[in-house]
């Protein structure tokens, strides 16, 4: 039996909506670390991208996140803003990067979060790190924001969240 083109392409022909081939509709997480609320703005812009492009956004903090279940995924966003000597904060979303870093090759990922202070190494050592793993980035540089995130930078993350969505 062959599919439809539109079941072929995840695509409903209907409402827009991206749909796995079983028929339910997809879901693309997005999980962060915020500890002022910038990195949670950029995560909520990154779902509302991922919701216009038709699919679920599951928007979680980090401590509720599961490193094998978000490896099962296809594609998924993960953002943490600049902790210290930049560096990812130390004590969650290291140790769950640090986990799903050997899961993530040929993953679609998006990394996002804030900073203030610095120059952005924290994200592109962590970009790198995650290339390195074989994960194919969504933004090759990431996306940051100085303190809280400006409309240009939370428009960035509706953005990439859209391209994620259409990739997952």
């Amino acid at each position: 039996m062959s599919l439809s083109p539109e079941k072929a392409s995840g695509k409903s022909p209907y409402s827009g909506e991206r749909i796995r081939n079983g028929g339910e509709k997809m879901s693309v997480s997005v999980v962060y670390w915020s500890g002022t609320g910038n990195t949670q703005a950029m995560a909520e812009a990154v779902a509302e991208g991922i919701r216009a492009a038709g699919a679920e956004a599951d928007v979680m903090e980090v401590a509720n996140a599961d490193a094998a279940a978000l490896a099962a995924e296809n594609a998924f966003a993960l953002g943490c803003p600049s902790m210290g000597a930049e560096q990812l904060e130390e004590t969650e979303m290291e140790p769950f990067v640090e986990t799903l870093e050997p899961l993530v090759s040929g993953k679609k990922i998006l990394l996002f979060g804030s900073y203030g202070w610095g120059d952005g190494e924290w994200m592109r050592d962590w970009t790198e790190r995650m290339k390195n793993a074989g994960a194919v980035l969504v933004r090759d540089e990431g996306i940051i924001a100085n303190e809280a995130p400006d409309d240009g930078a939370l428009e960035e993350c509706r953005a990439a969240g859209r391209d994620l969505a259409a990739g997952a």
